[in-house]
């Protein structure tokens, strides 16, 4: 699994970093966990194919019906698909997951950074989904649900694997950390 930020670990002289040159780690700094880069093919695949489309159709109909300078329209979703494919790279490497002693994080955007917090003891439901989309690229999300509809939160594109051994590790927790309420 990736972490959101590698750690070189080694001793010195054995082509590690010293341990001297690393920062402290405390016991409370999570260990934040990224998305696997399928969710970034799948994501741009998708933008290929329907910016794709719509390129095509935006040369055509106007290029037939009003004449060919009208079909220089189709630089615009042209224009899109690039802006996409890039924007889509940025928002990917934004999300994050770590799982802590009493609760859950995630923490995603680009612009505007939002990190959920989501205490093991306050979750009701904890479910996998996968769309067709997203089996196909063997990949799946996890949707927590919490008493606060605010608070619901989602960490998309994870092998299945994963996402049903948090699935199960959260709901383990949720039931014991909920015992007491």
């Amino acid at each position: 699994m990736e972490t959101g930020s590698p750690r070189n670990t080694g001793p010195a002289g054995t082509g590690g970093t010293a341990p001297a040159a690393q920062p402290a780690i405390t016991a409370d700094e999570p260990v934040w966990i990224a998305l696997p880069p399928g969710l970034l093919r799948m994501r741009r695949l998708l933008v290929v194919v329907w910016l794709g489309l719509l390129t095509v159709a935006t040369a055509l109909v106007p290029g037939l019906l009003a004449g060919p300078g009208w079909a220089a329209f189709a630089v615009l979703p042209l224009a899109v698909l690039v802006w996409g494919w890039v924007m889509l790279e940025h928002n990917w490497r934004s999300w994050r997951y770590a799982e802590r002693a009493d609760d859950l994080l995630i923490s995603r955007g680009v612009l505007w950074r939002q990190e959920t917090v989501v205490p093991y003891g306050r979750m009701q439901l904890v479910e996998v989904t996968s769309g067709p989309a997203e089996r196909h690229f063997g990949l799946a999300s996890v949707q927590l649900h919490t008493a606060a509809a605010a608070t619901d939160a989602t960490i998309p594109g994870l092998h299945p694997a994963e996402a049903e051994r948090l699935r199960d590790r959260l709901t383990e927790l949720g039931e014991a950390r909920s015992a007491g309420l």
